[in-house]
């Protein structure tokens, strides 16, 4: 996957513990104060504000500056003077009423969602297609976080070249740090944004701990899709074993979780036409290590697709 952008995890200047009574010396400690505070502001976390105060919104309000970020909470308005990006931490059957709240001026380029790791279904708008996972989303003037594909709102409201953020984290509980979702195939982090917007919300994302690549739109749609798969296939086959977590899942039913991720990428892959990278499986397999506790559920709309197997499964358990 291409990268973009290194965002560096902000950091505080040291200041000069004396300074010389030698001219030179004085001009040059100036110039690494000057460079070392230049370099801080271009990487200093950005206010933002914070729409939901739920555990993920919560948790980016602790990234930010101190005192900074605004805190707009169900059916206030989001500010049209406040600065830096917008991030949504609601529901996804909650965006239009939050797109509704937020100034026009500040849509422009810019909507997308970031997927936090919850286990309650994703109700996904009409006409899109079937997903097992709920949302977190960011609207940072706009960009979003997300676990499913949103591309059909996002086009009805004229949002096509929406800001992105993958998210692979996990907030369990209110106040408690989130988790990374780091594996053993990918040490350096799954999280992944796009857009304008990208660079500032990973320093934020960095800030916290977490990491966060910034992609270029193919390499991140790639990455999409990949977390889109894994969290279909995931719940639905815990879904067919109640209680199973997703560390069951890949442990007891990795035939079953295999030939579910096969089929979907097949799919996703001739309807996008782009090719995965190799190791597809195993990439989400470990992902899935990482966050072996999580319970699984599975919800789905039915529609017809070139998934059978998938479809298949959902009538088994009686979810169409």
């Amino acid at each position: 996957m291409a990268l973009t952008a290194a965002v560096s995890v902000p950091f505080a200047v040291t200041p000069l513990r004396r300074l010389s009574s030698s001219t030179t010396t004085r001009a040059f400690s100036f110039r690494v104060s000057a460079a070392a505070m230049a370099a801080a502001a271009k990487t200093a976390v950005q206010p933002a504000v914070v729409v939901g105060g739920g555990r993920v919104g919560q948790a980016l309000l602790s990234m930010g500056p101190p005192g900074a970020d605004v805190l707009v909470g169900r059916g206030e308005k989001v500010p049209e003077d406040a600065p830096g990006p917008i991030l949504v931490c609601t529901r996804n059957d909650d965006l239009d009423a939050v797109l509704d709240a937020t100034p026009r001026s500040r849509w422009r380029g810019t909507f997308a969602p970031l997927p936090a790791l919850l286990s309650s279904p994703l109700r996904l708008p009409p006409g899109s297609r079937a997903v097992s996972c709920s949302a977190l989303l960011l609207l940072v003037s706009c960009s979003a976080i997300q676990n499913g594909m949103l591309d059909p709102w996002f086009e009805s409201k004229g949002l096509v070249d929406a800001n992105q953020v993958l998210a692979y984290f996990a907030v369990s509980k209110l106040g408690e740090p989130p988790v990374d979702g780091i594996t053993d195939t990918n040490p350096e982090g799954l999280t992944a944004a796009f857009g304008n917007w990208a660079p500032a919300v990973a320093t934020r994302l960095q800030n916290g701990g977490l990491t966060c690549k910034v992609l270029e739109k193919e390499a991140f749609q790639k990455q999409m899709l990949e977390k889109l798969i894994w969290i279909s296939a995931f719940m639905l086959v815990g879904a067919r074993h109640p209680g199973a977590t997703v560390g069951a899942v890949e442990k007891e039913y990795r035939s079953e979780v295999a030939s579910l991720i096969a089929e979907l990428a097949s799919a996703a892959a001739e309807e996008r036409g782009l090719t995965f990278d190799a190791g597809i499986e195993e990439r989400l397999c470990a992902y899935s290590r990482a966050v072996a506790h999580f319970p699984t559920a599975a919800l789905a709309q039915g529609k017809p697709d070139p998934c059978p197997l998938h479809t298949a499964w959902l009538k088994e358990i009686k979810v169409i």
